[in-house]
């Protein structure tokens, strides 16, 4: 049986002011349900694992909230990291630990932040990618691409393996313009790279240990301690140390080099839920297309009073009343001590705001 893996970190600074520091986007229920985008993750799995193969890694400011939001974890299964060292150190830290409990056991690494419209026709792709792990493939799910984004990171698949829909992939192409995007589509050899993985914990280690040997020797290290008293100390000393690289980096590209990616694609209605604009897109709409988030229409938001306005993403978040009058396409996120209003083709520099809010220092914003 599978061991999931949950990396739950970042602040989700495109979300801002609803997702902060203390309080990233992972914990909030955007799922157009009660549940929150890291619970909805946990509950997508539970067709493939556990609770007791289900690990979660996050960071010291989120490690209550995690586990106040996923009671059926064992306690031992909330990983806390030190300080954040990007993706690579988070997912092999788990398979480290995951590798001393069953050392040929197979791992898949999913987001915290993920939507995903057919959670049936995910689990049917995950399992694809079991079986391209146990074949000593490090597997990826792709996703198929519905348009030409320059925004995501595309995988070059190239020969088929086996009988099934498993490819090899031969590189990791980064965010490309949109000429090159189109023709990436039109070729129809080309996946959007969602990092989600899955691999044999050895066969993963492995490869660690080949292309960054300083980042497995700190892991092997800290993971040979874990069940112990020392783990404290030897987090404490070890972690800070470790190279700051995502995984896709670190192990990936280098791996599909020496052919050792495979990857199976999934057409399961995934998103990503970067930012505001692609939130109103992906939950329920009035008449209108107005978004509320946290009501399945504007009507039924006692907080929100919506008049001739078309295409709003209102996110009512401080208790106040949220009135809009005659305009169109607009963000509008009202929080107990910030206030965001913006077009919704500005979405992704909301960023910029944040980054704007660090340089001021005025951090208790952010």
């Amino acid at each position: 049986m599978l061991f999931a893996v949950i990396p739950a970190g970042g602040s989700g600074t495109r979300l801002w002011p609803l997702s902060r520091a203390g309080h990233p986007k992972f914990l909030h229920p955007l799922t157009g349900t009660a549940a929150s985008l890291l619970q909805a993750t946990v509950q997508r799995l539970a067709p493939l694992t556990t609770p007791e193969r289900t690990l979660v890694v996050t960071g010291v400011s989120h490690a209550t909230a995690v586990a106040r939001q996923l009671t059926a974890l064992p306690e031992e299964n909330i990983l806390v990291e030190p300080s954040p060292r990007d993706s690579c150190a988070a997912i092999a830290l788990a398979a480290a630990v995951i590798a001393r409990r069953e050392p040929r056991a197979v791992m898949g690494s999913f987001a915290a932040d993920h939507l995903i419209a057919d959670p049936d026709g995910y689990v049917d792709t995950v399992r694809r990618a079991v079986e391209g792990a146990e074949r000593g493939l490090l597997m990826t799910v792709g996703i198929k691409p519905t348009r030409p984004e320059t925004g995501y990171g595309y995988l070059q698949c190239g020969e088929g393996v086996g009988d099934g829909p498993i490819r090899t992939v031969e590189e990791f192409k980064e965010k490309p313009a949109y000429d090159v995007a189109v023709s990436y589509l039109e070729s129809g050899r080309y996946l959007w790279n969602a990092s989600m993985f899955v691999w044999r914990v050895d066969v993963f280690l492995a490869e660690l240990a080949r292309q960054q040997p300083e980042l497995h020797a700190g892991l092997d290290r800290i993971a040979e301690v874990w069940q112990t008293p020392a783990r404290e100390e030897v987090l404490g000393e070890v972690w800070p140390t470790l190279p700051k690289i995502s995984v896709d980096y670190a192990v990936m590209e280098g791996a599909a080099v020496a052919g050792l990616v495979g990857t199976v694609p999934g057409d399961f209605g995934w998103n990503d839920v970067g930012d505001f604009h692609t939130l109103g897109d992906v939950l329920p709409a009035d008449p209108d297309g107005n978004v509320v988030v946290g009501a399945e229409a504007a009507e039924e938001k006692p907080g929100v009073l919506l008049r001739d306005s078309g295409g709003l993403v209102v996110v009512p978040q401080s208790g106040r009343l949220v009135a809009a009058l005659g305009v169109r396409d607009l963000i509008v996120v009202d929080t107990p001590d910030a206030v965001l209003v913006c077009p919704r083709d500005r979405a992704q520099d909301v960023k910029k705001l944040v980054d704007d809010l660090k340089r001021r220092g005025d951090d208790g914003y952010v």
